[in-house]
């Protein structure tokens, strides 16, 4: 259950900080770097609660 309760709060993490990012007046190319970087962090976080790393 406490995996299932990570994987949940690691998701809405990643979505705010999506969210966020599309609020913040930057240019379109830096703000696709930074959400492609914090796509790959939150992937990065998620295999780790399924125990692939």
């Amino acid at each position: 259950m406490n995996v299932l309760i990570g994987i949940l709060i690691t998701f809405l993490v990643i979505v705010l900080v999506l969210w966020l990012v599309q609020r913040l007046p930057l240019d379109g190319r830096i703000r696709q770097i930074v959400q492609a970087v914090v796509i790959i962090i939150g992937i990065i976080s998620l295999l780790k609660y399924l125990a692939v790393f």
